[in-house]
């Protein structure tokens, strides 16, 4: 790549600085980590993303996000709004997205802005299908969880929830094949929540994460309905196979399913492409990497109570 010759009069006088400019304008320094669009085309706008993001809480939980009072009499006008100004803010992050990785995303760079408003028109007409996912997650989070007063509380505060907003409709996205902007929109709820889930993760209704701090969800994993995990919860993959030059084989399943019902506690590690049957309970701290039929319990050896003999670990003793 071409050296860039760079030296503004701010520097003149000012060695050190033009030393390090020319480091950093160096191929060597920069070729690796250097983007620019074939078309010119601006980045996916982070900012953007999450005034879409807002914008859409407002839309599916009117009342909780969005304007303080939401009067019923007018609250067609105000969604209608709201989805024209989803739709447009969308389209554009999605058509940058697909510049962004420009691998004939819409066959054509002619028809790129067209496939960009149809695909967030597709999107939009899932909503009505996301906001009911999401109203069975929330009754399941208030079920759940003896410490919730109702269920409002859990829209309002609950990690769990915050997370399955951005996943069902990262999902969603996902399924359009929309490239990068899902990553993105899972990324804001990891770091808001410390909850982990790809948006390739499908999830089914009636899902709950109690506590949720570092709980891990993999591109491929596929879970029943009414499953229940805790914190430290890893659903990963065992192994990563290569092809004949050493590379990482990417697309084929390798995270867990979960049946059903399947409940796994603090701390457990279920890891490869193995299935837990329907009913299962995962004990805390437990580590899987094999099927687990129907109706099991996997738990680790109980504690026992220490003689007054016995020195613990830990307590100064020598």
């Amino acid at each position: 790549m071409k050296k860039i010759s760079f030296a503004p009069e701010e520097l003149q006088g000012m060695p050190e600085l033009e030393e390090v400019v020319d480091q950093l304008c160096a191929p060597e320094s920069y070729e690796s980590v250097y983007h620019q669009s074939l078309h010119g085309a601006p980045m996916p706008s982070a900012e953007a993303l999450a005034e879409i993001m807002e914008r859409l809480k407002a839309a599916l939980f009117p009342g909780y996000y969005g304007p303080a009072r939401v009067v019923l009499k007018s609250m067609r006008y105000h969604l209608s709004a709201n989805l024209d100004s989803i739709y447009r803010l969308l389209a554009e992050q999605i058509r940058r997205g697909g510049c962004f990785i420009c691998a004939e995303y819409a066959n054509d760079c002619t028809n790129c802005d067209l496939h960009s408003h149809d695909t967030a028109m597709r999107f939009l007409k899932r909503l009505p299908e996301i906001r009911r996912m999401l109203s069975t997650d929330v009754g399941a989070a208030f079920e759940g969880d003896p410490a919730a007063k109702s269920p409002g509380e859990t829209i309002f505060c609950y990690p769990s929830i915050t997370a399955m907003i951005h996943h069902r409709i990262a999902h969603e996205l996902y399924k359009l094949d929309v490239p990068i902007i899902p990553r993105i929109m899972s990324e804001m709820a990891h770091s808001k929540t410390g909850i982990d889930i790809h948006p390739g993760a499908t999830i089914g209704e009636d899902f709950f994460i109690d506590h949720g701090t570092g709980v891990v969800v993999g591109e491929t994993c596929i879970i029943g309905r009414s499953c229940r995990l805790y914190q430290g919860v890893t659903l990963g993959a065992l192994s990563f196979p290569k092809d004949a030059e050493g590379k990482l084989v990417k697309g084929i399943a390798r995270h867990p399913i979960l049946e059903d019902n399947v409940r796994v506690y603090a701390g457990a590690t279920v890891l490869g492409r193995v299935t837990i049957g329907s009913g299962s309970i995962i004990g805390g701290n437990v580590w899987v990497t094999h099927d687990v039929p129907p109706g099991s319990k996997l738990v680790l050896s109980r504690s026992s109570v220490a003689e007054s003999s016995e020195k613990m670990m830990g307590n100064g003793s020598k």
